[in-house]
């Protein structure tokens, strides 16, 4: 199992900008307490960040046959990206997104996320420990879908 985690702009400044909003953790602190728990359950984790909206677009295309799932947090391009939720859609792959701060008790502008539409599910508000949860989730999404097809796989057969 493999899972791409698809950071947005400004995410590789964790740590030093606004840590009343996002806390003291860096990107890579985050990204090694998530490789902890990939390891335990047998996933492999692929990571990416960028500030430029098209390289996020190229990222979500690149992930299409080459790993089972995303989690990403496309930061303020979640409020304006209509790129990235077609390129989600288009991979029609599990996506779960994940916001360190929660959006809803934030601006205004924050609060409508255009690529939460296109993913599975949002977790908001958690501080780093969302992305331990979206890994989690994204988990148990895979089993799920795995047990489906096996069992329909053994209904055709039978």
């Amino acid at each position: 199992m493999k899972i791409a985690v698809i950071q947005g702009p400004n995410l590789n400044m964790l740590g030093i900008r606004e840590q009343h909003i996002y806390g003291p953790m860096t990107l890579d602190q985050i990204h090694d307490q998530m490789k902890g728990s990939a390891e335990q359950n047998g996933v492999e984790l692929e990571f990416f960040q960028s500030n430029l909206e098209g390289e996020i677009v190229d990222k979500i295309q690149e992930c299409l046959g080459t790993v089972d799932a995303i989690i990403i947090n496309p930061a303020a391009y979640s409020h304006t990206s209509i790129a990235i939720a077609d390129a989600i859609s288009a991979v029609n792959l599990p996506v779960v997104e994940v916001h360190i701060s929660n959006i809803y008790k934030r601006e205004e502008f924050r609060q409508n996320s255009i690529t939460a539409r296109s993913s599975l599910g949002v977790i908001t508000g958690f501080g780093p420990f969302g992305y331990h949860m979206a890994l989690i989730s994204i988990i148990q999404i895979l089993n799920e879908m795995k047990a489906s097809q096996q069992l329909a796989a053994e209904q055709s057969q039978a």
